[in-house]
């Protein structure tokens, strides 16, 4: 059976404070890395499941999201990913919204900052498929050949990445601050519904999980009726 320990994700007018505050005793916070979270609104659920500058794969109005930490240089990122994309597939009315969080390295960085400069030409899933199904780690300049084969615009796309260089930074801090909040200690790690899930998953597990977690929000919002 999945543990599921209850996420922060209290309400979208929760404070970083108020809402680690009410953290499940389930959850061992990295103090260092909640200090870090020095926006108060870091961990509100419009910021964590909802960010507008965050590309959102599978059913945009899905009772469920999903949300993965991920790098791509990560091999269990690139071992789940299909899976996890097929669990979203065959489900139906899942939200995956995928947050960079580029902790493996400079190179983790750059293409990181390439999958998200691609969302300006509408391509962000195309490169995202491009450097997540690789079986190696990604070199810069496999990165360019991988995009560029992908059937990306290589020009609009370094365009792109420096006319909004400080959006994408502003998106990369953001997703860096809120893991640390987590908790999570690596990548990959998820929130599910309002249920903090670090760690892989297989198919089964991700359906059971996601499972809860819609049965989880029945019961509140009978609750709230």
């Amino acid at each position: 059976m999945i543990q599921l320990t209850k996420s922060p994700l209290i309400n979208a007018g929760a404070t970083r404070r108020g809402a680690l505050g009410l953290i499940g005793a389930g959850i061992a916070l990295m103090a260092a890395g909640a200090a870090r979270a020095e926006d108060d609104n870091v961990l509100t659920e419009e910021q964590v499941l909802r960010d507008p500058d965050i590309p959102v794969i599978g059913n945009p109005k899905g009772d469920i999201t999903i949300v993965e930490w991920f790098d791509y240089n990560c091999p269990y990122c690139r071992k789940l990913a299909p899976e996890l994309r097929q669990v979203v597939q065959d489900d139906g009315k899942v939200r995956l919204v995928l947050k960079d969080w580029p902790i493996l390295g400079p190179v983790s960085k750059v293409a990181a900052r390439m999958a998200l400069a691609a969302k300006y030409q509408n391509k962000f899933d195309v490169a995202h498929e491009a450097m997540i199904s690789v079986n190696s780690r990604i070199t810069e300049p496999r990165i360019a050949e991988l995009l560029s084969g992908a059937g990306l615009d290589m020009d609009r796309l370094k365009k792109d990445h420096d006319a909004n260089a400080k959006a994408i930074d502003a998106i990369l801090s953001r997703n860096n601050e809120q893991a640390l909040a987590f908790g999570f200690n690596g990548t990959p790690s998820f929130i599910v519904g309002k249920y903090r899930v670090p760690g892989v998953l297989s198919m089964d597990q991700f359906e059971q999980v996601i499972a809860d977690a819609r049965k989880a929000n029945m019961g509140r919002k009978t609750e709230q009726n």
